[in-house]
């Protein structure tokens, strides 16, 4: 008898509300017998998981929880590997593959993956906020527990230099305090200090928190930073309307933005 194939899908699971998970996300949750993911991500699908095999884990256990996907799917099984956002920014996917590459593994003939990708952080608070990410922009990560902060420092740089409109993920966290506010030095060099901010906490959950602020005082909110939070950093075009943020495309170079209205008579 020929043992069934296994199979891993990496799933994003947007910002955490049902209405924002694509169909194809859902699709798979629900054909997968087992759902592994942290904590705080599998309790975002508590509603669609019922009568499956679920392991939660941790924070920090990422290796563990890839490994195990891995060996669950080779042993035959459908799994799904949760992830907030999109698996394919800052998300598990890429270590799956990592793993997968160790191993040698043959997308021909070894285990099925399948990436679904999902709404992430930088979608969900754009929406909430205006239009901040019109022309080219960076992500930058300010967590320097997988990569130096040094290079952390020359990648923000570059984007300051750049007049990238700016999304930063992970600003804060309870060990890591300088980040944010080297970052906003860095920031300071090259724009000026009414460049708009939006800092958005828990997009589309119930702790959702939005301010819409200026570079300068982007540290005046220490409630609002943590890993829960995104910050969108503004460029040299980018004015605030309103409490919204918005980011000119460029078609007011080109054309006429609001058309002469003529009256007419009877």
């Amino acid at each position: 008898m020929v043992k069934e194939k296994g199979k891993l899908y990496v799933v994003g699971l947007g910002p955490g509300q049902h209405d924002h998970m694509t169909f194809r996300a859902k699709q798979a949750i629900e054909e997968s017998e087992v759902i592994i993911g942290y904590d705080t991500y599998v309790s975002l699908i508590e509603g669609i998981i019922s009568g499956k095999e679920v392991y939660r884990y941790p924070m920090t256990q990422e290796v563990d929880r890839a490994n195990q996907a891995i060996e669950l799917a080779q042993s035959g099984k459908v799994v799904s590997l949760v992830s907030s956002g999109d698996p394919g920014i800052y998300g598990m996917i890429g270590l799956i593959y990592e793993i997968l590459a160790e191993k040698d593994w043959n997308k021909d003939v070894g285990i099925n993956v399948e990436c679904i990708p999902g709404v992430s952080s930088l979608n969900s608070c754009a929406a909430l906020i205006g239009s901040p990410l019109m022309t080219d922009f960076a992500v930058v990560s300010m967590s320097d527990l997988l990569v130096p902060w040094d290079i952390i420092t020359k990648r923000v740089e570059a984007a300051a230099l750049g007049d990238y409109v700016t999304v930063i993920y992970n600003p804060s966290s309870k060990k890591r305090v300088h980040q944010l506010k080297d970052t906003r030095d860095i920031f300071l060099k090259f724009r000026k200090p009414s460049t708009p901010i939006a800092i958005v906490k828990g997009a589309y959950r119930d702790s959702q928190s939005i301010v819409i602020t200026t570079l300068d005082k982007m540290l005046d909110y220490p409630d609002m930073l943590g890993m829960i939070t995104t910050v969108i950093v503004g460029n040299s075009s980018t004015f605030n309307f309103k409490g919204m943020m918005i980011n000119p495309r460029g078609y007011r170079s080109k054309y006429r933005l609001v058309k002469e209205t003529s009256s007419v008579t009877a």
